[in-house]
């Protein structure tokens, strides 16, 4: 079993217009909700293709029944520690201009000793996992080092995996971890410099395997992903596909990533994998995930070097 802890969950409403103009009646072309999270979509991903998820984190009372039905429908296990108050809700508004306006909500905080129950919530079913992935942002409120509380209930014998940056990532990578995920802006954002050439790539995932990553999974976005283990580096370049959609590419790179380290492959194979998935999901108009039809299909088409 993979457990995917989601410490902020949100929906995602897309909404598209004719235009866009402040201080005036508008009728919506079409909308679209996504009931979300990094580590929901990961637990989602996870289950497309086979793997035993179970996801857990923090819920809200007034909205959050929704992230039950649809981790439900998806073959997802779940059990959520709950507080008062709904669910952030996020705006994405594209008009005929195909111009993006985002309108975040505030993240809601958790309840007085919440944390501590979400903690020993994965205490109890980390032992009994191959693999525990934690990801996103943070409740209001919440400190960084909360990543390295979660870490530090989690059996040494079990698979870490983080998926974030700045402070929550450098605060995890203190503890050890064994597979990271961050993209480029990412890891510029928390070794706060920039890494344009492919050495200055591979130097900076080096670096985080030196602050206490044992793999780094790099994604470069439509040009494919880096993985570095310390000692090997490898490249594998994505294809061209029709982008619908870049919700939860990200985290479909590490739901097909974890499934593979679970299954014991290759860094290669590890790295072929996670490109797959994220070219498949962004394929995807109307689901956070993507199809394992298009994931297989992709990832039969993938060439690995090595650097």
């Amino acid at each position: 079993m993979i457990l995917t802890v989601c410490l902020s969950p949100c929906i995602d409403i897309d909404i598209e217009l004719e235009s866009l103009g402040v201080g005036r009646s508008q009728n919506i072309i079409s909308k679209r909700t996504f009931y979300t999270g990094k580590a929901i979509n990961v637990a989602i991903g996870g289950a497309r293709l086979g793997g035993d998820m179970f996801a857990t984190g923090f819920m809200y009372e007034e909205n959050g029944n929704q992230f039950e039905i649809q981790l439900h429908r998806e073959n997802v296990k779940y059990r959520f520690v709950w507080n008062k108050g709904r669910v952030r809700v996020n705006y994405k508004i594209v008009d005929h201009h195909s111009m993006l306006t985002e309108i975040n909500d505030i993240s809601p905080s958790v309840e007085p000793g919440n944390e501590e129950a979400l903690l020993d919530t994965v205490a109890r079913f980390a032992p009994t996992c191959e693999a525990v992935i934690i990801c996103g942002g943070l409740a209001s409120g919440m400190s960084p080092d909360y990543y390295a509380k979660l870490l530090n209930v989690i059996p040494g014998n079990v698979i870490r995996i983080v998926d974030s940056e700045g402070d929550r990532l450098l605060e995890s990578l203190k503890c050890g971890v064994d597979f990271i995920k961050p993209n480029i802006s990412e890891m510029e954002r928390t070794l706060k410099r920039r890494f344009e050439t492919r050495a200055e790539q591979i130097e900076g995932c080096r670096e985080l395997i030196r602050m206490g990553a044992k793999k780094v999974l790099l994604s470069l976005g439509k040009e494919g992903a880096i993985l570095c283990n310390g000692e090997k580096s490898w490249f594998c370049k994505s294809i061209n596909v029709a982008m619908n959609s870049t919700v939860g590419a990200g985290d479909a790179m590490v739901a097909a990533a974890a499934i593979a380290i679970c299954k014991g492959k290759s860094d290669p194979d590890i790295l072929k994998c996670g490109v797959a998935a994220g070219t498949a999901a962004v394929t995807e108009p109307d689901t956070i995930s993507f199809t394992r039809e298009k994931y297989e299909e992709i990832l039969s088409t993938l060439y690995v070097e090595e650097l």
